[in-house]
């Protein structure tokens, strides 16, 4: 019977009543613990069994691994490890080493993890592969790479680990080519290869979506089809969120209405409202909205943002309002990106001293994205006394950025202080800050081309410039064509 003051919940004191403390009545509930919502009470049963001076087994360490880190606490890790090595379990027990390295890697200790791993005398699969998750998930992607290219084997967790830590790490172009690699070692006549899983395919459809790559993501699409997965709801969020941000809003929706409503959540839900919204289409995000709530999928903070998007794209001023108040009144707490949303859409609307007054009424200091907000819409509508206050707080907060000092020095061109503007501009000079120019990247044949302004690098610069000369004039002529006859002497 554990001691009155060890807190456990009324199902684990009844489950213990009356019944002698032994390390195989103990191992059992630390297991069930340590997978449940509460892993914390994993420690409480170990507490417990420290004071029966009970010895824990083999088993007991990897369960309360587990627990660890789920609990992602670097103190409970290491006050864990302590155990065993007192015992004598490390570094022979080969399980309980990998469940620590593991532990170590969720806690964000890769250096740690590596510890443990380097004192492992034979290191099987699961030992690198904890490993290398572990460095993916920390965002080391050199070493994650180092531990990749060491591995004596490889299975399906090593390649989605080392393409999962690619997408982390922003690198998209290096998670397509390692899923290329392990596509070719799949059909390699040697048979040491591995088919890429439903896990590996929603990290390549996250790298495709942040590419842009149309293309590769309707073959990704193709793959799933041919090779039978079952398209379960992670896959299906994924499929949307890459059409969506690829500019197939379409082929979003196929995939989006082919997924029963019962079965939907949340996410898939955001994807495809965040998807309307980034095409500027407004009203149908408030429409889809609307499709979700009969659909009994309870909406986050994600889903606000979302609309709140769409209203910035569909100059939604009322309902932004709407959707604000509702935030508040379900109980969920507007973050600083909402208030730049709503910002947004007061400013493009004129209303800007009801926007100065929502970001003077915020319980946060307003961020870059919120200010950038309210000065663009100082510079839209030539408001600039208050642009100019709000571009020197711009630069103050980001004196390394370019485009702070940009900003400040349109507002005051915008009203013809040239001086002002030239001195904003020779600031930026002397402390050294250059102008990052804006690019644009399309893909074309598998290449990708790449362009910058009034650059003229590119092979085929003679006849994209004759183009886009062309395109030019015809605009030019159809507006002229517009323009009533009384006018025309006044252009």
């Amino acid at each position: 019977m554990p001691p009155p003051s060890l807190p456990l919940p009324a199902h684990l004191l009844r489950h213990l009543h009356g019944r002698a403390l032994t390390t195989l009545l103990l191992d059992p509930l630390i297991r069930s613990t340590s997978s449940s919502a509460t892993p914390s009470l994993s420690f409480s049963l170990f507490l417990l069994l420290l004071r029966a001076a009970l010895r824990p087994s083999h088993l007991t360490f990897p369960f309360l691994a587990r627990a660890a880190a789920r609990l992602s606490a670097p103190s409970l890790a290491a006050a864990l490890h302590a155990h065993p090595l007192r015992l004598g379990i490390l570094p022979a027990d080969l399980h309980v080493a990998n469940s620590l390295v593991h532990m170590y890697a969720a806690c964000a200790l890769p250096n740690h993890a590596r510890r443990v791993f380097d004192e492992i005398s034979r290191p099987n699969l699961v030992s690198w592969n904890a490993l290398l998750d572990g460095y993916a998930k920390c965002r080391d992607l050199p070493a994650a790479q180092q531990v990749f290219a060491r591995m004596p084997r490889r299975d399906v967790i090593s390649w989605s680990a080392m393409i999962d830590g690619c997408v982390k790490c922003g690198e998209h172009r290096a998670a397509l080519a390692v899923f290329e690699m392990m596509e070719n070692a799949a059909t390699a006549e040697d048979g040491g290869g591995v088919r890429a899983n439903d896990v590996t395919m929603v990290s390549v459809l996250g790298a495709c979506a942040h590419l842009g790559d149309l293309e590769r993501g309707r073959w990704v699409h193709r793959c799933l089809r041919e090779r039978g997965f079952p398209l379960n709801l992670k896959l299906a969020t994924s499929l949307v969120d890459m059409y969506a941000k690829c500019g197939a809003i379409g082929e979003a929706l196929g995939v989006f209405w082919a997924v029963p409503a019962e079965s939907t959540d949340v996410l898939i839900w955001n994807a495809v409202i965040g998807g309307l919204a980034v095409h500027g289409m407004g009203w149908e995000s408030v429409e889809m909205f609307g499709e979700m709530q009969r659909a009994g999928v309870a909406p986050d903070e994600i889903t606000y943002l979302c609309l709140l998007s769409a209203c910035v794209h569909g100059g939604l001023v009322d309902e932004a309002w709407r959707f604000f108040r509702s935030l508040e009144a379900q109980g969920l707490r507007p973050h600083v990106e909402h208030y730049a949303c709503l910002i947004d859409v007061l400013g493009r609307a004129g209303r800007l001293e009801e926007a100065y007054g929502v970001i003077r009424g915020m319980p946060m200091k307003p961020s870059v994205s919120v200010l950038g907000a309210l000065l663009n819409a100082c510079h839209l509508h030539g408001w600039v006394e208050l642009g100019k206050v709000v571009g020197r707080q711009l630069v103050q907060l980001q004196p390394d950025h370019d485009g702070r000092y940009i900003g400040l020095s349109n507002i005051y061109a915008v009203a013809r202080r040239w001086q002002e503007a030239k001195k904003v501009r020779k600031v930026m000079e002397e402390r050294g800050v250059k102008k990052v120019p804006g690019f644009s990247e399309i893909d074309v044949g598998g290449g990708l081309c790449r362009f910058i302004a009034q650059d003229k690098t590119h092979p085929g610069s003679t006849e994209i410039y004759a183009l886009l000369n062309l395109i030019a004039m015809e605009m030019k002529m159809k507006d002229d064509a517009t323009i009533p006859d009384y006018l025309c002497a006044h252009c």
